[in-house]
């Protein structure tokens, strides 16, 4: 299978995108970067956002894959256009109405994906805190699925409830939190895509640790 280089693009252009590479409706896709994962992801959550169902994130960055001794290529592949239809999965986005209204549903939880010091600086209300770095693995791009669903519930988070996570800026490590719930079999998983940057920007309402100590920079 050839790859080809897919920055991560807004998600209205994702169907154009795919018509330039030449993927078509039924393509499956595998989607992966050379950092941590988070962008692979986030690009993988676009494609299933604009209908591509058969879209996948690499396991592992490409340098674990060519430390594997696993098959590279050089060149810069082409492929002729081809047919891609737009079907909006609308199940799996969350804006900024939505999340204010489930920031105070019981059955609804706002997980915050970014590392502990900027959770406890400010944060949507009665979000809970994962923190992206908790998720990941030495060997793979995330913990097993087990590991990750035990970690999950013992943050007090129900695998039966909506979880909407967010990040800083455009859904990059929240995206990669999303796959990290989807991995370990949470079905109902949203992703706020313009995460809190557009939360504050809107002027919307935000929580602080105003007394937080040495402890509370622990997210175990």
């Amino acid at each position: 299978m050839a790859a080809v280089s897919i920055a991560p693009q807004p998600f209205q252009k994702m169907r154009m995108v795919s018509v330039t590479r030449g993927i078509s409706d039924k393509m499956p896709v595998v989607i992966y970067d050379n950092t941590f994962g988070a962008l692979a992801a986030r690009v993988a959550w676009s494609f299933q956002y604009v209908g591509h169902a058969n879209t996948a994130m690499l396991e592992m960055t490409f340098s674990q894959w060519k430390n594997l001794g696993l098959e590279t290529e050089t060149k810069i592949n082409s492929f002729p256009m081809k047919k891609h239809s737009l079907n909006i999965n609308h199940g799996i986005h969350a804006d900024a109405s939505y999340v204010e209204a489930a920031k105070d549903q019981p059955n609804k939880i706002l997980i915050d994906s970014r590392e502990r010091l900027n959770f406890l600086t400010e944060h949507i209300p009665k979000a809970k805190n994962i923190p992206y770095t908790m998720l990941r693995s030495n060997g793979r791009i995330l913990r097993s699925p087990e590991d990750i669903k035990r970690y999950i519930e013992n943050r007090g988070i129900s695998v039966d409830a909506e979880i909407i996570t967010y990040c800083g800026s455009v859904g990059t490590l929240s995206g990669l939190t999303y796959y990290a719930l989807k991995l370990a079999g949470i079905e109902n998983v949203k992703l706020y895509s313009k995460s809190f940057r557009e939360w504050k920007s809107l002027g919307k309402p935000k929580e602080e640790f105003k007394d937080a100590n040495y402890w509370d920079l622990s997210a175990d």
